[in-house]
């Protein structure tokens, strides 16, 4: 293989940089050089860095990766790629925004600028591959890598009412959902306990925390805040039910990792999560917001059904490893 350069563009900032950390570090083993953009802290600050470095390393990379982001983010993926297409460089956006498809909707010409002119357009998820198909682009799926020899499978013989949130705090995450579910779940298993890890984003755990007092859940709820990965992964193994209340969602990687830890997972059935999830298989699914059914699934489980739900997670994930998707990169990356 010919030495490549590459330079990924993303989000380095971030406390648990997961997608572009895992595949920069196989890429490298790969024989790749792989220049990362950007760990600014101000966001003005991060774009002004990113754009520094498309442009101060024009000659030397072959290729330059783009998270891809529905919020704010898809900002930095839009004049990146410009540049990149100005300057003549291939330029590759990795999707990874739930709400993708409503930018494609809203924004038709500023995502016919990214998407149209990228060398090839990557999803990690069918969801987005077939959202983006339908608007007419191009778009090969490969999964998130999931390094599953890291994920030590947990079998709960015996499943009790202690529930794990790992999303971070914000109004697209839906997390006053999880409030609710405990609320009703109190009723019939005062014991029940609900754990939620991650930090606040839009000031949805003041909502949150509001609900708990309301509720006198006090004695029910552990708040955390933010938890490195291998630190809610042990945190983990005292939980047997992991719920994902979001309203919009792709492939979450929490998610992922609860069905390779061997948490029970019940979802919101949005986005792209019925893509990762097949529901009653590996996992169970229920409307936006529908918390009864949720309650409905928690006790279910509880009660010793769906025993096999975590077993058939974990060997979907496996499938996720490096070894699995490598020759796609590789051919991609020719």
């Amino acid at each position: 293989m010919m030495h490549k350069q590459i330079l990924y563009i993303g989000n380095m900032h971030s406390e648990n940089p997961t997608t572009f950390k895992n595949l920069s570090f196989f890429l490298n083993k790969e024989g790749y050089t792989i220049y990362e953009a950007s760990a600014k802290v101000n966001k003005f600050l991060r774009l002004l860095d990113m754009c520094f470095c498309i442009i101060n390393l024009r000659k030397k990379v072959d290729y330059v990766l783009i998270d891809t982001y529905s919020t704010s983010n898809f900002y930095y993926a839009l004049v990146c790629s410009q540049l990149a297409r100005f300057l003549k460089l291939k330029y590759i956006p990795i999707l990874h925004g739930g709400n993708l498809p409503h930018r494609l909707e809203k924004f038709p010409k500023m995502s016919a600028l990214i998407f149209k002119n990228s060398d090839v357009n990557i999803s990690p998820s069918d969801y987005l591959k077939y959202e983006f198909e339908n608007k007419g682009y191009v778009v090969q799926k490969i999964p998130n890598i999931l390094e599953t020899e890291k994920y030590p499978f947990l079998k709960r013989e015996i499943i009790k009412s202690k529930l794990l949130y790992v999303r971070a705090f914000d109004n697209i995450y839906n997390p006053t959902m999880a409030i609710e579910v405990l609320r009703k779940l109190v009723k019939i298993y005062p014991e029940a306990k609900l754990c939620m890890i991650g930090p606040d984003k839009d000031g949805s755990l003041k909502d949150v925390k509001s609900l708990i007092s309301k509720y006198n859940l006090e004695n029910n709820v552990e708040i955390t805040g933010f938890l490195p990965k291998s630190e809610w992964h042990k945190k983990s193994e005292a939980y047997d039910i992991f719920i994902n209340t979001t309203n919009i969602d792709n492939t979450p990687v929490s998610v992922i990792e609860a069905m390779a830890l061997g948490l029970s997972v019940v979802s919101t059935n949005v986005g792209g999560i019925p893509y990762v999830i097949e529901n009653l298989e590996d996992g169970l699914l229920v409307a936006k917001n529908d918390v009864e059914k949720m309650v409905e699934y928690v006790i279910s489980i509880i009660n010793g059904n769906h025993k096999d739900i975590a077993i058939n997670a974990r060997a979907k994930v496996e499938k996720f490893g490096w070894e699995s998707i490598r020759n796609d990169w590789l051919k991609i990356l020719r």
